[in-house]
């Protein structure tokens, strides 16, 4: 398999996961889990360092897991109280947790480089160089591996638990008159954004990661009132990004994970635009067509339309 080939699997691999999870957050209003877990990682990193002394990969990644799931966690739990909303439990506890691993950092291990671009904060032009050897002189990109199990795994969860995913996401309250726990199930789903975004960030790196969360999720959104739709549109659009990025990379010689987000970015730009429902340029001409039908009745000495 090409280097250029194993980029974009890796990259549609990781929008494969995110986009079968991003929906969710998005119709639940806590789109930046993603973006809050990148900080809160921050003290499991350290943990890891200051009680196994290493800065390899696996438990670097194993401890920034930890400090994710309870990052969620506490934004979920705060948000159940009802005293707070969910940005403002976001905006709460990811600050804490980082800051937290900064003061780790510069008490204990103020000395130390711990490499964190290397070991959570990834590259995706490396993907191809960091391989599993399979023996008899195979090898395959570890990154495929890993976010291929990581899909995989978002895709029998989001299988399993569509119904509950679905109820909970639009009506939590007749939800839990249902016997459904909104709670429960709020906290699987944003326990699995958390363990997706750790492991995806390594492979690709979390800027990407967010991105690839939050924009084909939202782009999705105006396209479709079809919350199944919704999945696979999010998930297409993350594949086109992860084709279309990485060749106008070669072609400008730039960052690959800058230009898959910036094609994300677009790809929402058009959904905005044209989306033909709820687009700004479908707005527009539903506006016009009211104030002509206005006018006209005006002109007819008739009531006006919704009089």
């Amino acid at each position: 398999m090409s280097d250029s080939l194993v980029i974009i699997v890796t990259a549609g691999l990781v929008a494969t996961a995110c986009g079968l999870l991003g929906p969710f957050l998005v119709l639940r209003r806590v789109a930046l889990v993603g973006d809050a877990v990148s900080h809160a990682v921050l003290p499991g990193i350290v943990a890891v360092f200051l009680l196994f002394e290493t800065r390899a990969p696996l438990p670097v990644i194993a401890g920034a897991s930890v400090f994710a799931i309870l990052c969620v966690l506490a934004i979920d739990a705060l948000r159940a109280t009802g005293l707070v909303k969910a940005d403002a439990a976001i905006a709460l506890v990811f600050p804490a947790l980082f800051s937290l691993g900064v003061l780790g950092i510069t008490a204990y291990a103020s000395d130390v480089h711990l490499d964190l671009d290397s070991t959570v904060y990834g590259e995706i032009a490396f993907a191809p160089f960091r391989v599993f050897d399979l023996g008899f002189g195979i090898e395959v990109a570890r990154s495929i591996v890993i976010m291929g199990t990581v899909s995989l795994v978002n895709l029998v969860l989001v299988v399993v638990l569509w119904k509950e995913l679905k109820l909970t996401s639009f009506d939590p309250e007749y939800a839990r008159t249902t016997g459904f726990s909104p709670a429960v199930v709020s906290r699987v789903l944003l326990m699995a954004v958390a363990v997706t975004a750790v492991t995806a960030f390594e492979s690709v790196g979390a800027i990407l990661v967010v991105t690839l969360l939050i924009v084909p999720a939202a782009t999705a959104y105006l396209v479709t009132d079809r919350l199944s739709v919704m999945v696979a549109i999010s998930v297409a659009v993350g594949w086109l990004c992860a084709v279309v990025g990485h060749s106008t990379a070669l072609e400008l010689d730039a960052s690959i994970a800058g230009a898959m987000g910036l094609t994300a970015a677009v790809c929402f730009l058009v959904a905005l635009t044209a989306s033909p429902r709820y687009g700004l340029a479908a707005r527009w001409l539903a506006r016009r067509r009211a104030r002509r039908r206005f006018a006209e009745a005006l002109a007819a000495g008739a009531p006006p339309p919704g009089a």
